[in-house]
């Protein structure tokens, strides 16, 4: 899942929990081409680490930038860029369906979600 400064969701794709995030990221890139010409940096947590920053610039022109936490830093400390996500997160706990995973297909998540952010979007503009 990528989100945009606002916290909004340009791309997402739902994979099996026995998928690490890194191996998915490459389909969530595809999505985004064409579509957020002004994007220059992708901020990643440390779980996008095995993704190669040097593939993602050859392909799609992108940096990719992993935020990580200070290594003396002890208990929970925010970090920068993350927080976006969290409130993203947050969102989507206010939907039932979100919530739990009911849902057999990942298609189907994935619906959710983007339907799930349509909402959001529509709040906002209103």
């Amino acid at each position: 899942m990528i989100a945009r400064a606002l916290g909004l969701l340009p791309a997402v794709v739902v994979h099996p929990a026995n998928e690490h995030d890194s191996q998915a990221a490459p389909s969530v890139l595809k999505q985004l081409l064409g579509k957020v010409p002004r994007l220059k940096v992708i901020f990643a947590d440390s779980g996008y680490e095995g993704l190669p920053g040097g593939l993602v610039w050859r392909c799609f022109h992108w940096l990719l930038s992993i935020v990580e936490p200070e290594e003396d830093e002890t208990g929970f400390t925010p970090l920068p860029k993350r927080g976006v996500i969290e409130w993203t997160f947050g969102w989507f706990g206010g939907y039932r369906r979100l919530v739990r995973d009911h849902k057999r297909l990942p298609e189907m998540s994935e619906a959710m979600v983007r339907a799930t952010m349509i909402r959001l979007m529509i709040r906002r503009l209103t």
